[in-house]
């Protein structure tokens, strides 16, 4: 598939480049490329005027098994800036970039060595078909800013690389970084608030896929298992009998499943046992209005488990 885009690509880009018509970016404005809608947000929130950004995996899409079109590589070729989350979640769009003739593009990934972060190893297969990678390059979980705290961190991030490509618009950038943070503190200590309800004995959960063990470390779960190896997966019959066994021994009283996916496998264990689905979680992606912030999103996300679990 990805062979199919890459010569797609370049025929787009040369029809560009012969005078063909394609999208210009607002004028004095700087263009930011991110893999997904939640990195898109964040970059929104800091570059405010001064940038325009576009996801490129769309609102309710999968990043980890992510085909981009050549629409996509027409659009890196006009940006300024390219923003992803990097551990192995969408190692692709580098190669996109050589793919569109910006190998030399400037690049932030923002889950990458962070100091303050402690990173915990991936429960995921690597190497599921349309993923790209190899298994075992990426051995850390990608999902952080689950996390408000390190999402916090990736704000700061996206500052210093805006500051670094534009250092016309510093002020600009630092101020709104600044504004966006302090929402996110507020944001922080209203999850925590929250959690506390849920009883110690109820905080057992199973996760559709492994994205949730930097929320569970920070705001008190336990995932017990999850429902798919790999995005693109489906569970086996030996797979789904251990989790029924794990989830009645446990005590289980949610499986969390997410917008992006069909919650039918999930669905299916649960009606194996007493545990309730969560569905509609937001974790890659944002969602359709109100859900379409990373603040919304979060909040719907703790309020529906807080409700089951509670």
């Amino acid at each position: 598939m990805r062979t199919l885009v890459v010569v797609a690509a370049a025929m787009v880009l040369a029809a560009c480049a012969s005078g063909g018509q394609s999208p210009t970016p607002g004028q004095n404005r700087l263009t930011v490329v991110a893999t997904t809608t939640v990195l898109a947000h964040f970059v929104e929130q800091v570059g405010g005027d001064r940038v325009d950004v576009h996801a490129l995996v769309p609102k309710g899409g999968e990043v980890h098994t992510f085909d981009p079109a050549p629409s996509d590589a027409t659009r890196l070729s006009q940006a300024k800036l390219m923003v992803m989350n990097g551990l192995g979640l969408d190692d692709w769009l580098l190669a996109l970039a050589t793919d569109a003739g910006q190998a030399d593009l400037p690049v932030v990934e923002l889950a990458e060595d962070l100091e303050e972060v402690e990173y915990h190893e991936s429960e995921e297969e690597e190497g599921v078909e349309g993923a790209g990678e190899e298994p075992g390059d990426h051995p850390y979980n990608p999902h952080l800013w689950l996390n408000v705290q390190y999402a916090r961190l990736y704000v700061d991030r996206i500052r210093l690389k805006l500051i670094e490509v534009d250092p016309a618009n510093q002020a600009d950038y630092e101020a709104n970084a600044e504004a966006h943070d302090e929402q996110l503190e507020v944001l922080d200590a209203w999850i925590r608030e929250q959690m506390t309800g849920i009883p110690e004995a109820d905080r057992r959960v199973v996760s559709f896929h492994d994205a949730f063990p930097y929320f569970a470390a920070a705001y008190g779960l336990e995932i017990v298992g999850v429902v798919v190896n790999a995005p693109g997966q489906e569970p086996s019959a030996g797979e789904v009998a251990r989790l029924v066994t794990e989830i009645r021994q446990s005590g289980v009283k949610a499986i969390l499943a997410e917008a992006q996916f069909s919650d039918r496998p999930a669905q299916a264990i649960a009606d194996e046992t007493d545990a309730t689905v969560v569905s509609d979680l937001y974790t890659d992606s944002l969602g359709d209005p109100p859900q379409d912030s990373y603040e919304a999103a979060m909040r719907w996300n703790v309020e529906r488990i807080v409700d089951t679990l509670r």
